[in-house]
């Protein structure tokens, strides 16, 4: 497996490459076993799996967020490779943002709902870099995992409306064995507000109405952003925990 750091090096390694299907995983790094799933998945299905590993600050609408987020990049690295990946990459931003971020994909209804009605302009960066990292890889198809469903849905949308020839594909969320969705800021969150993640997921998947699971969240002192079914879908977000392990924690399930 080689790790690579600039676009051009990838680009020649493309071209040697020739005539196979590339799948591609992008992430922020600090992998899991949800991003696990994600690369076995891209493996299983492709002739060749590149993951992306970059944390992109466009992204983030919280400074104190972005300073906290895990860097494990040589840890990363030698999960792709063991999980049968062929190449990592991971630019820095003046690989990924040469024009300093002037130039925006900007999507104007269901970006401005659930996350990003409590989020302003973070959908605008994962549009972005998204659009750019499906540029520079030109893959075949790309993995994305359920647990972030509305980013699915744009990246998706996206990629139909800008006739991006790739499929996105969508991989069922990976959960601890107490029902919390694997996320790489898990690793935040402090030993009571641990205990505590869990209750996001029983309580969406319970039959209670939208405002009573909302209503349970703030008093097990969860901060809630959103509890919201639709389109077959029931969304949350909160977050927990305070100072440095404050994390924003997000969840969906399927609803009848």
């Amino acid at each position: 497996m080689e790790v690579l750091h600039k676009i051009n090096a990838w680009k020649l390694a493309r071209q040697k490459l020739g005539d196979c299907r590339i799948g591609f995983v992008p992430t922020m790094g600090a992998l899991h076993a949800g991003h696990a799933s994600l690369i076995e998945r891209s493996v299983a299905d492709c002739d060749v799996t590149v993951v992306s590993v970059y944390v992109n600050p466009t992204q983030f609408d919280n400074a104190s967020d972005l300073a906290n987020y895990p860097l494990t990049l040589p840890e990363d690295a030698a999960l792709a490779e063991e999980l049968g990946a062929d190449f990592v990459f991971a630019p820095d931003y003046n690989e990924i943002y040469p024009d300093g971020f002037r130039y925006q994909i900007d999507e104007t209804e269901f970006s401005r709902e659930l996350c990003g009605a409590h989020r302003p302009g973070h959908f605008t960066g994962v549009l972005t870099v998204v659009m750019k990292l499906l540029n520079i890889v030109r893959p075949e198809k790309a993995y994305f995992g359920e647990k972030d469903y509305q980013q699915y849905l744009l990246i998706r949308d996206m990629v139909r409306a800008f006739f991006v020839d790739v499929e996105i594909v969508a991989c069922p969320i990976v959960r601890e064995d107490d029902g919390l969705a694997l996320s790489s800021r898990n690793v935040n969150l402090d030993c009571a507000s641990r205990t505590k993640a869990p209750l996001i997921h029983r309580l969406i998947e319970s039959d209670a109405g939208d405002d009573v699971v909302a209503e349970e969240l703030s008093r097990a002192g969860f901060e809630v952003d959103y509890v919201v079914s639709r389109d077959g879908r029931r969304f949350a977000a909160a977050r927990i925990g305070t100072g440095r392990h404050a994390v924003r924690l997000i969840d969906n399930v399927e609803v009848e």
